[in-house]
């Protein structure tokens, strides 16, 4: 098998990725697409590995074990991503990103220029007199 194959394909998959982080909205969308641009780069890994261990006699299998550390440390990711979405989501009620950017909560009054901070302390006097 030629190396070419894995390569265009691992490509591909982290194209789409990338596409999948920059135009998603939604917040487990973007980690599907993280994720898919790991597995594009464990596809490489292997591939490379087993190229570079059919050219030597001594073979590590370095690749394959990059790979393993690559996929163990996605799964934690994606595991502490989504409780990190999940958490969000109860709070705000929405998991979409251009809503979530402002991570301050968000005032219990009105912003400055507006009368009703001043009404609600007006009959907030009135009624404890």
């Amino acid at each position: 098998m030629h190396l070419a194959y894995p390569a265009v394909l691992s490509a591909l998959l982290f194209c789409t990725g990338v596409y999948g982080v920059l135009a998603r909205r939604n917040a487990i969308l973007v980690l599907m697409s993280v994720e898919l641009m790991l597995n594009a780069v464990n596809l490489n890994l292997v591939a490379f590995d087993v190229w570079l261990s059919k050219a030597a006699e001594d073979t590590l299998h370095s690749g394959q074990a990059l790979t393993l550390f690559t996929i163990a440390i996605a799964a934690a990711e994606i595991g502490i991503g989504l409780a990190i979405v999940l958490a969000v989501y109860r709070n705000r009620g929405t998991s979409d990103i251009d809503r979530l950017r402002d991570t301050a909560e968000t005032p219990e009054t009105e912003p400055p220029g507006s009368t009703a901070p001043l009404d609600q302390k007006d009959e907030k006097a009135e009624a404890a007199a």
